[in-house]
C-alpha cells in the first residue's frame, strides 16, 4: 500500500476530530499532517495496546530508530516511509518526533500526576510539540506563531484529559493533578468508582476553565499575519472548545459518559471556520 494512504486510512479510522480540520488543506500539506498524525496515533497505540511495559518500551524504541531511518536511511513502515517524504520539506526533526515518543513514555513511568507542573511536561511533550510541528506544516512567517502553537497543543491536550477522565481511569490513569483533587475534596477513589460529586463537577469546571485559558493565550499570541496560514489549528480550536461547551451542557458527567461531536457537526463547524478565515 502507498505510504500516504495507509495515514490517510490510519487518520479517518480513528474518527478524530483532528481529520475534519486537514481536510481544507492543500494537497502537499495535507499528506505532511496527515502522515504527523498517523504517526501519532502509532506510538500512542504501543502504550495504550501493550499490557507488558517492557514491550512497549521495546517497539518505542524501535519506532525511534524507525525516525532516525526516515530522516537519515530506509524506513520499514509505511508512516515512516510517509514521514520520510515530507520532513525534509516541512522541517519535522528528529529531535521533536523524538520528544513526542518521550512523552508517550512517561505514560509507563507515570499514571498519576502530583501537581499541574508535571502534568504540563506531559502535555507539551505528547501534544506541545505536536502543535510545533504542525505549525511548520501550516507554514508561517513570524516566529511567535510558535508559541501560538505550543499553548494550542496544551489547550487540545487538556481538552483531552477532561472528555477521558471515565476512560483514563477504567485504565487506572488519572491526569488530573493530585494535589488539585485534594483541595476540591476529590479522592482517587472518588475518580475510579465514577462518584460524580458537587466537588467532582466543581474540579472539572476548574479544569475546563485552564483548557479555556490556554484556547485564549494561544489566539492572543497569534500574529495576525499568519492567521490564514494556521485556519487548520483554528478549526480544531472551534470543534474542541464546543466539545468543551457540550461536557459542561451535560453538568460535567464526564466519569459516566464521553462527550463528542457527530461528523456532520464537526464537518460544520470546519467548514463554517474556514470560510471565515
Amino acid at each position: 500500500m502507498d505510504p500516504h494512504q495507509y495515514c490517510q486510512q490510519k487518520a479517518a479510522a480513528s474518527g478524530s476530530s483532528f481529520y475534519y480540520s486537514f481536510l481544507f488543506l492543500p494537497p502537499e500539506r495535507r499528506r505532511a499532517i496527515t502522515a504527523l498524525y498517523a504517526f501519532c496515533r502509532e506510538v500512542d497505540d504501543v502504550v495504550d495496546e501493550c499490557a507488558d511495559a517492557a514491550v512497549a518500551r521495546t517497539k518505542l524504541a524501535w519506532w525511534r530508530a524507525e525516525v532516525a531511518a526516515a530522516l537519515h536511511g530506509a524506513p520499514q513502515h509505511p508512516v515512516a516511509r510517509a514521514l520520510a517524504e515530507v520532513a525534509p520539506r516541512f522541517n519535522l526533526s528528529e529531535q521533536r518526533l523524538n520528544e513526542i515518543m518521550d512523552g508517550m513514555e512517561m505514560d509507563l513511568e507515570h499514571n498519576r500526576y502530583p501537581d499541574f507542573g508535571a502534568l504540563k511536561l506531559y502535555c507539551h511533550r505528547v501534544a506541545g510539540v505536536v502543535g510545533l510541528l504542525s505549525a511548520e506544516i501550516f507554514g508561517y512567517q513570524d516566529r511567535r506563531t510558535l508559541d501560538y502553537a505550543a499553548d494550542l497543543g496544551m489547550a487540545f491536550q487538556l481538552t483531552n484529559i477532561i472528555r477521558d477522565v471515565g476512560e483514563d481511569a477504567r485504565r487506572d490513569r488519572i491526569y488530573l493533578p493530585l494535589d488539585e483533587m485534594a483541595r476540591h475534596g476529590v479522592s482517587e477513589t472518588d475518580i475510579l468508582q465514577a462518584r460524580e460529586t458537587v466537588q467532582f463537577r466543581q474540579l472539572m469546571e476548574f479544569q475546563i476553565e485552564r483548557a479555556l485559558g490556554y484556547y485564549r493565550e494561544a489566539f492572543a499570541k497569534l500574529p495576525a499575519n499568519d492567521r490564514r496560514a494556521q485556519r487548520t489549528g483554528i478549526i480544531m480550536a472551534a470543534i474542541y472548545q464546543t466539545m468543551l461547551d457540550e461536557i459542561r451542557r451535560d453538568g460535567c458527567r464526564v466519569l459516566t459518559h464521553r462527550v463528542s461531536l457527530t461528523p456532520v457537526r464537526k464537518l460544520w463547524i470546519a467548514w463554517r471556520t474556514w470560510i471565515r478565515g
